[in-house]
């Protein structure tokens, strides 16, 4: 009797054990799943982060890129008036040539 009581005994003594060690265990697991979350979550943030800084330098080049092409833009459009202007400079200049011939040749003939 007394060494069934002890088999006991240790018998429940193991199981208190085993017990104790799976609950050891999944507090273990536990703790590295929070700890999987949580880096997970950190490198989606340093992903959006990543992406937001991306899209910002993004902007800032097409908003430049913009500002040079209105420059452009503006310098293109006064050399068109210049050229524009030198035209006309010149169509009045042989205009009054080409005059000055037919009136030329009318006093001669």
């Amino acid at each position: 009797v007394q060494q069934a009581i002890q088999r006991s005994a240790d018998e429940i003594q193991q199981l208190k054990n085993t017990a104790s060690s799976l609950r050891d265990e999944l507090e273990s697991l536990r703790f590295e799943k929070d700890a999987a979350v949580q880096q997970a979550i950190q490198r989606s943030a340093d992903e959006i982060q990543q992406l937001k800084n991306t899209s910002s330098s993004l902007r800032d080049e097409l908003e430049s890129l913009r500002f040079e092409w209105e420059s452009l833009m503006q310098k293109s459009q006064a050399e068109k008036m210049k050229d524009h202007g030198r035209l006309q400079e010149t169509i009045a200049v042989l205009r009054n040539q080409l005059e000055e011939k037919v009136s030329g040749g009318n006093t001669d003939g």
